[in-house]
């Protein structure tokens, strides 16, 4: 069997590569030493080890013999893991998408011993096919050219280097003016409004991603303007989405993105950070709504989380595969989703009569299979669990009380879940990330606050010690990226900061530990000493010392995840509220200006900024409370606070002399709130002043709504 360098790595995805014939580097000066020393071009593949075409490519290319002759004979072969290193996924994605119109995983790049890309794409199939070159010839034709044409390809990347630095650049305009205000909310409501389908929710076409930053704006829009319309596109969506097979119907969770504009067939591969913001968003629909179909899909979320993806530390693992094996027998047998699909024979050999034709009627299981256009024979004769019907249609159809039929099916699921917990599971990507983490703490804590569930509320807790004692240096100050095995490794990148002081934000206004709001201080204070570009503004995505990077970038996209600038903004004007330090406000609006023109010319891109501009052009809340934390008059006022969707505001607990000297430093009218006649009081202040206090919930209701 061969082994190379990558097994004496943690990441996952490398791990899967440790054994293949070719001679692969990780990312790090040995290998690019070796490229200099034996003036070889390097062959940079980008991955992750949930990809569905990255573990095509292996089997094809990677295993093959032939291929890894030529690699090792002619490149200096790297291999990323795109989860562990974004920054480097970034630089290379961007050259990518600039040559070829389109980007994805995997990624393959060639680049010259100095790290410059020079030609690059994504999947290559191993032989030519369909007129298009195969990935060994394409091997051969750039070893012929780097001896034939060394100097040309040399001097082109140096130019594609310095164009790509001119593209990526963000800086504000050349006025100096800033230039957001509720125009760009309104142009980016507008784009929203024109992409969205009013059918089947969602934007644009197929295949459907779920992209929550835009929920997250379009929710924070509609508490503003009132435009029912706003309101009216995400509920459609979170409705659609929960229907489909893209939301797990027995076991919980969202997988990454349906292939169909009916959110029908997904691609089953399951990521942390979908299941946070998702999460999020299903808890504020139920906050504006109160109808608990939101609250329960926020539910199974959570319960899919720490069933399956908590590590016994308190962190949160990464992903689950979208191949598993298909029968114990063959483990090298692998389908897509083949962990999650079902049979007519399978549900009513498991199930009593009559509840599997409950079952299966209510999720649209067919005898033949559910799924009519199926290009790979994926799931021939299988079916994709989806609500097809209502519990009331299926009352109907069946003439039985709603009451019983919702039981039998309930029960149903039990025994299908029990049933599914015995095949082969997908591959776990137990890697503990600090962002992704940051994210899944927002969602638990302000899970346990809403749905008053202490689980969710110890999980928030948890991963939040975690990442305080593993993650970060209370001695250096600083924070890593990756923890897997015991260890913890790789310096944090902007998402890794901004991620993490979001998560210990929201932690702080559901349970008001004062050493979250600290922790999240002191990240912040830290990010901007590593990542801040003061002159121009925006923060950028990796520390300006390394050097292995060909340029820097500051990350100006809210897709899957939100980016780290947007999330930066709005951490610094929440802490400029709770803090009232002059420097947390100049950050946010030296970073509102760089990205100024980007807002204006494409508010679609940073939908999480937009919702950052709803707060910097409101004059937002400060609702104090005052009283025993855990108290039952303090957690009744928290209660109504958590209980609504309000946007623009921050939430702070006066509960000891300690607290209230801490908060008075940056807002000293904190210095004068005190119970009311012995019970807790809440004090609503904008702009530098306060309404009368209330110590009864309703009233605070009242007040904040």
């Amino acid at each position: 069997m061969h082994i190379n360098r990558l097994a004496n790595e943690k990441s996952p995805y490398l791990l899967q590569h440790a054994h293949n014939p070719v001679d692969w580097h990780a990312w790090g000066t040995e290998a690019f030493e070796k490229a200099r020393a034996e003036s070889k071009p390097i062959f940079l593949s980008i991955g992750y080890s949930t990809c569905h075409w990255c573990h095509v490519m292996e089997r094809e290319s990677f295993e093959s013999e032939k291929i890894a002759a030529i690699l090792n004979e002619h490149y200096v072969p790297i291999k990323v893991d795109r989860e562990e290193r974004p920054d480097v996924d970034r630089v290379y994605m961007t050259f990518v998408q600039a040559t070829t119109g389109g980007g994805g995983w995997p990624m393959s790049v060639w680049l010259t011993p100095e790290l410059e890309p020079f030609f690059g794409g994504t999947y290559f199939p191993p032989e030519n096919r369909y007129g298009h070159p195969g990935f060994a010839s394409i091997l051969g034709q750039i070893a012929q050219a780097w001896q034939n044409d060394r100097e040309q390809i040399l001097a082109s990347a140096r130019d594609v280097v310095r164009q790509l630095q001119q593209h990526v650049t963000v800086e504000p305009s050349a006025s100096g003016v800033l230039t957001v205000d509720r125009a760009v909310l309104d142009s980016g409501f507008f784009v929203f409004r024109r992409t969205f389908d009013p059918q089947l929710g969602g934007f644009g076409g197929a295949p459907k991603f779920p992209r929550p930053s835009v929920y997250h704006f379009l929710l924070r829009y509609y508490a503003r303007t009132k435009n029912q319309e706003a309101l009216n596109m995400v509920l459609l969506t979170l409705r659609e989405m929960a229907k489909g097979g893209m939301n797990d119907q027995l076991g919980g969770g969202f997988h990454r993105y349906s292939v169909d504009e009916r959110w029908f067939v997904p691609h089953f591969e399951k990521m942390l950070y979908d299941q946070a913001q998702l999460a999020l968003a299903y808890l504020e629909a139920f906050q504006i709504t109160g109808e608990e179909e939101f609250a329960a899909t926020a539910r199974n979320i959570f319960d899919y989380v720490l069933r399956d993806m908590t590590a016994p530390e308190g962190g949160f693992y990464s992903a689950e595969d979208a191949d598993s094996v298909i029968v114990p027998e063959e483990p090298d047998l692998k389908g897509e989703g083949a962990f999650y699909i079902w049979s007519a024979e399978e549900i009513r050999s498991l199930v009593p009569a009559p509840q599997a034709a409950w079952f299966c009627y209510r999720y649209g299981v067919a005898d033949g299979g559910n799924v009519a256009n199926d290009p790979h024979g994926e799931f021939t004769g299988k079916n994709i669990l989806f609500r097809s019907m209502t519990l009331e249609d299926t009352a109907q159809q069946f003439d039985r009380p709603v009451e019983e039929i919702s039981a039998g099916i309930a029960e149903a699921g039990r025994i299908l879940l029990r049933a599914r917990s015995e095949r082969v599971r997908p591959q776990l990507d137990d890697k503990i990330l600090t962002s992704w983490n940051g994210l899944m703490i927002s969602a638990f804590a302000l899970g346990g606050a809403v749905l008053k569930d202490s689980r969710y509320a110890e999980a928030a807790r948890r991963a939040a010690e975690f990442l305080g004692t593993q993650m970060y240096s209370e001695g250096s100050g600083y924070l890593l990226r990756r923890y897997r095995q015991g260890e913890a490794a790789i310096p944090g990148f902007l998402d890794d900061y901004a991620m993490a002081a979001q998560g210990l934000l929201d932690l702080y206004e559901a349970q008001f530990d004062l050493s979250h709001l600290q922790l999240a201080i002191r990240l912040t204070e830290r990010q901007r000493e590593l990542f801040e570009d003061r002159t121009h503004g925006g923060f950028f995505s990796t520390d300006a010392r390394d050097s292995s990077l060909v340029m820097m970038v500051k990350e100006d996209y809210d897709g899957a995840e939100p980016s780290g600038n947007s999330l930066a903004a709005m951490n610094l004007l929440r802490l400029a509220c709770m803090t009232g330090r002059a420097e947390f406000r100049a950050s946010a609006e030296r970073l509102l200006g760089a990205f100024g023109p980007r807002l204006n010319a494409a508010p679609v891109a940073l939908p999480q900024m937009l919702a950052a501009c709803e707060f910097f052009l409101s004059e937002p809340r400060e609702i104090v409370l005052v009283g025993d934390k855990g108290a039952a008059g303090t957690e009744a006022l928290a209660g109504a606070v958590h209980g609504r969707f309000v946007a623009n505001r921050v939430v702070l607990l006066v509960d000891s002399e300690e607290t209230r000297a801490f908060l008075a430093a940056g807002n000293p009218a904190v210095q004068s709130m005190t119970k009311m006649g012995g019970r807790a009081a809440a004090y609503v202040c904008r702009n530098y002043t306060c309404q009368l206090p209330v110590c009864d919930a309703a009233a605070l209701a009242e007040l904040i709504q």
